[in-house]
């Protein structure tokens, strides 16, 4: 973390990655006429694009402290990014999420747990016990007989609508996108597949490439490729689902209805895939048998659409973002998981704020030291 105040005015600055992170960051700083914002991204691969996540943290038993501080504020930071930027009910809906338990007494702990933590997370809305009958009336897809936490706050977000939206905005605010695949030829200069161009600041946001990016500037990163694919239903039988809540079954896929009768169930998490991109069959069976699990009326035939993506994960699963160490020009976000549709906007946030002075994250993360080091 840098010591020493950084001010940059009037400058060019690029961003490497149009996912959530960096589609944040664009909005953020399209938002300050000081800056001359170009974002680059080749638009493969992108797990944002691929996602549809859920943002309920607040019941999460990982005991990582400084997460669950990230997660608990990303939460309360999506809701206002939505209202500020005035997303539809498609890309944003706090519609709630029902976590459940087979186990009456693992219910009795994550009840307690979730009214410890609304002492400090009012967001979290209404904590309700339900039970199948309640959980039926709330999501008459549900067959299957579940017990559970309703949670009135949780929300449904659709990543590829989240980043265009605020890409669309940026753009209107005079941010440059380039879809193109780059590489860093220095820690100032950024070669695309037409030209290269030096900038003041460059911000990587890349996700899993990360480690590919910064390798011409001698560094190594700890982050890792993890493959998620989900699939997505019709389901005609059911077009009022509009408002229904997240399921987030106990030991099965999350299933997540998102209103006009279509259903998405997913996703996976495969760490041996590497940057593989191409939907399986073993994933479709997971996937549906799952969704099978929940509502026994679902069939195969149902199946509209699939996505793939490729987060990036570190060895303690937790994001960093931060100065490149020994750095004045590069500013870097990796490693958010699956949970980056809700760390990726805060995180997107507190990067874009180092632009402007030093700021110590400690409550957030480790020294970022600990994710990336020089080669050597």
């Amino acid at each position: 973390m840098k010591e020493s105040v950084k001010r940059i005015s009037m400058e060019k600055v690029a961003i490497i990655g149009g996912g959530i992170v960096g589609a944040t960051a664009a909005y953020l700083i399209s938002k300050n006429n000081d800056y001359s914002v170009t974002l680059y991204d080749s638009g493969k691969g992108q797990a944002t694009r691929a996602a549809a996540g859920i943002i309920s943290p607040w019941l999460s038993k990982r005991r990582n402290k400084k997460w669950y501080a990230l997660a608990k504020d990303g939460a309360t930071y999506i809701a206002e990014l939505a209202k500020e930027t005035q997303m539809n009910s498609k890309t944003y809906l706090q519609s709630g999420t029902i976590v459940t338990r087979k186990e009456s007494a693992d219910l009795d702990e994550l009840e307690s747990l979730a009214n410890q933590r609304k002492v400090n997370a009012p967001e979290m809305g209404t904590i309700k016990r339900v039970d199948a009958q309640e959980i039926r009336t709330l999501l008459p897809l549900v067959t299957a007989d579940f017990q559970g936490i309703f949670i009135s706050g949780g929300a449904r977000i659709d990543g590829n609508r989240f980043v265009k939206h605020l890409l669309e905005i940026s753009e209107r605010n005079g941010v440059n996108l380039v879809h193109s695949k780059v590489e860093l030829v220095d820690d100032q200069t950024i070669k695309d597949e037409s030209q290269v161009k030096k900038f003041d600041l460059i911000l990587v946001c890349a996700g899993a490439g990360i480690n590919e990016l910064l390798a011409p500037l001698n560094y190594e990163v700890q982050v890792h490729p993890q493959k998620g694919q989900l699939i997505e239903l019709n389901v005609p039988a059911y077009q009022n689902d509009v408002m229904a809540p997240v399921l987030m079954p106990e030991s099965e896929k999350d299933f997540m209805p998102i209103g006009d009768g279509r259903l998405i169930i997913g996703a996976t998490h495969e760490n041996t895939p590497g940057f593989d991109l191409k939907f399986t069959q073993d994933a479709l069976d997971d996937l549906f048998a799952s969704a099978k699990r929940i509502d026994n009326r679902l069939s195969k035939d149902d199946l509209i659409a699939t996505r793939v993506g490729t987060r990036s994960f570190t060895d303690d699963f937790s994001p960093f973002f931060g100065w490149l160490p020994n750095n004045d020009h590069v500013l870097v976000a990796s490693g958010l998981g699956s949970s980056g549709l809700t760390t990726g906007p805060i995180v997107a946030k507190l990067l874009v704020s180092l632009l402007e002075s030093s700021r110590d994250y400690s409550k957030y993360q480790k020294e970022i030291s600990n994710y990336l080091h020089m080669k050597g």
